[in-house]
């Protein structure tokens, strides 16, 4: 078996030296990299990983849990997390949670037993009465809008921000029935749809804009089938609407379907707006309009909190810190084109 100290020899370098470069440490002449990197080739040496992790305490991955991986939003925000911890020298697992608080409580499970060196955590479950659970002495960063005065940092999109705009930017352009497709039940519990809700309706109060109730339509389950199925409801239920802010894109590429089935045209007679700007949207029929939360900030700033959380190992931890997005507005043709 080829050891470190074979490659070392063959470069004409120390040990130490060798060690750097396979740890991407920045000072190490170039000149100095190439040789040790050559040496590595030429003798086909493959680092021990698992001594390597027995030796930093460490595994140089971390765990990624999200409710669905079949979702497109969850798989555009798992590329962009992965793209990031490969700067940080970082690997990711990822683990489904299955929308569920147990599910939520394995996946920190999984943390706690040293299987990943720190866990980005996409809450869904969880819920502010669980905030001791997140008292661990291991990183971790949230993701979602469930806990907000935890000990842990959390990252967060501008959910009611980034709804006003979108139902703003629905009344600029002439809509004045803007029905919205949320997952309902509007109550203490804070979740993205009700922080959306919240926008949506301080978007129709700023301008004048009567808030009627029948044009509220809860899917439980935001689903393309259930934006769909609510879609349909709205147009067979006779309450006359002319725009449909949908709480998330994948709800709103359902909208689309379910107004096509019933012959409503988009735009012409109806104009809708979704929120993620997943990448589907740009090749629906209509383009869908959404927000757009800046995915790779967002997951940059996840990554990056975790890797520095990682690196306190051993010493006084910084207060949790909490990180909200910025957005754009992406007009496309679902609400007449940019």
């Amino acid at each position: 078996m080829v050891t470190i100290q074979d490659v070392a020899r063959a470069a004409g370098v120390s040990a130490m030296t060798v060690s750097h470069v396979l740890n991407d440490h920045p000072h190490v002449k170039n000149e100095t990299r190439a040789r040790v990197l050559q040496a590595i080739t030429d003798l086909d040496y493959r680092v021990n990983v698992a001594a390597r992790n027995l030796r930093t305490g460490r595994t140089g991955t971390i765990g990624l849990a999200v409710p669905e991986v079949d979702r497109p939003y969850f798989g555009q925000l798992a590329a962009e997390i992965i793209t990031a911890a490969a700067r940080h020298n970082l690997k990711v697992a990822i683990e489904q949670t299955g929308a569920s608080r147990e599910g939520e409580l394995d996946a920190l499970s999984l943390s706690r037993n040293r299987l990943y060196d720190g866990l980005i955590l996409s809450t869904v479950g969880l819920g502010p009465a669980d905030t001791d659970l997140l008292k661990v002495d291991y990183p971790i960063v949230i993701l979602g809008e469930r806990i907000f005065d935890g000990p842990v940092d959390h990252v967060a999109m501008p959910n009611v921000e980034g709804a006003r705009a979108a139902t703003a930017h629905l009344i600029e352009r002439g809509c004045r029935r803007i029905a919205l497709v949320d997952g309902g039940a509007q109550g203490e519990e804070v979740n993205v749809s009700s922080l959306r809700y919240t926008g949506y309706r301080e978007a129709l109060d700023e301008a004048g804009v009567a808030f009627d109730p029948r044009l509220v339509a809860p899917t439980r389950q935001l689903t393309m089938e259930g934006g769909a199925a609510a879609a349909r409801r709205l147009v067979d239920g006779g309450v006359g609407f002319d725009g449909v802010f949908c709480v998330t894109d994948t709800v709103a590429i359902g909208v689309l379907r379910g107004l096509a089935d019933r012959g409503v045209r988009v735009p012409g007679e109806v104009k809708v707006i979704g929120f993620d700007n997943i990448a589907e949207g740009a090749y629906t029929v209509p383009s869908l309009s959404s927000i757009d939360p800046d995915h790779p900030l967002m997951a940059g700033t996840a990554v990056r909190f975790l890797a520095k959380r990682i690196a306190e190992k051993g010493k006084k931890r910084e207060v949790a810190r909490e990180f909200v997005s910025r957005f754009t507005v992406v007009a496309r043709e679902s609400t007449g084109g940019p």
